[in-house]
C-alpha cells in the first residue's frame, strides 16, 4: 500500500470498490444454510471476537465450529484471509463449512486493510461457500463486506444471522406438528 493517510487508504479504498463494483464481484449471494452442521470462522484466536461468536452460536444453536487461525491485520493478514478461504473451499464437501464467518473487531482505516483487499474480494466472489463478512463495528464497511454474501455489523451480529434460535425452531416444530394433526383428524 502506497498511501500514506487515512484519506488516502480511504480514497484508495473506494477507488477498489468502483473496480470491483464494476467487474459485477458484488453482486453474488448465495443463500445461508437453515441448519448449518459445520461452520467455518475465520479470525484470530486471540481477543474477544473468537469468543463471542463461540458463545453466541453454542447458546443458540450448538454446532460443529472449524476455526481458521488468522493474523487480522499487520503484512500476513491479506494472504491468511486469502488461504483460509481457499482451504475451506478445498475441503471435500462432506467435511467442508456449510458457511464462512470472517470476523474481526474494529480498528483503524490502516489495520482494516487487509479486509480491502482485491484478491480477497476475487476469494470470497469464488467461494463455493457461502461468507459472512463480519468485520469491525456497525459503522465499519470493507470490500469484503460487498464481495460476501452477507455482512454482519458485528462478529457477534455474524454468529446471530448463521443458525437459528433452538427454542424457536422448538416452538415452529410443536405448532406444526399440532396443525399436522388438526388436519388428520
Amino acid at each position: 500500500i502506497k498511501a500514506t493517510s487515512e484519506g488516502e487508504l480511504l480514497k484508495l479504498i473506494e477507488l477498489r470498490k468502483k473496480k470491483l463494483q464494476e467487474k459485477g464481484l458484488f453482486n453474488k449471494s448465495q443463500p445461508l444454510p437453515l441448519l448449518p452442521n459445520k461452520i467455518g470462522i475465520v479470525t484470530s484466536l486471540t481477543g474477544a471476537v473468537i469468543e463471542d461468536i463461540k458463545s453466541k452460536i453454542s447458546i443458540k444453536f450448538p454446532c460443529h465450529l472449524m476455526i481458521y487461525p488468522i493474523s487480522v491485520q499487520g503484512n500476513r493478514a491479506e494472504a491468511d484471509l486469502v488461504n483460509a478461504i481457499r482451504s475451506f473451499n478445498t475441503i471435500k464437501k462432506n467435511n467442508a463449512p456449510d458457511v464462512i464467518i470472517i470476523a474481526r473487531g474494529g480498528g483503524s482505516v490502516e489495520d482494516l486493510m487487509p479486509f480491502n483487499s482485491e484478491k480477497l474480494a476475487y476469494e470470497i466472489f469464488n467461494s463455493k461457500i457461502p461468507i459472512i463478512s463480519a468485520v469491525g463495528h456497525e459503522t465499519d464497511f470493507s470490500i469484503s463486506d460487498f464481495a460476501a454474501d452477507f455482512r454482519a455489523s458485528t462478529p457477534t451480529a455474524a454468529a446471530d444471522m448463521v443458525v437459528p434460535a433452538k427454542d424457536d425452531l422448538k416452538k415452529k416444530i410443536y405448532n406444526s406438528s399440532k396443525n399436522i394433526h388438526l388436519f388428520m383428524k
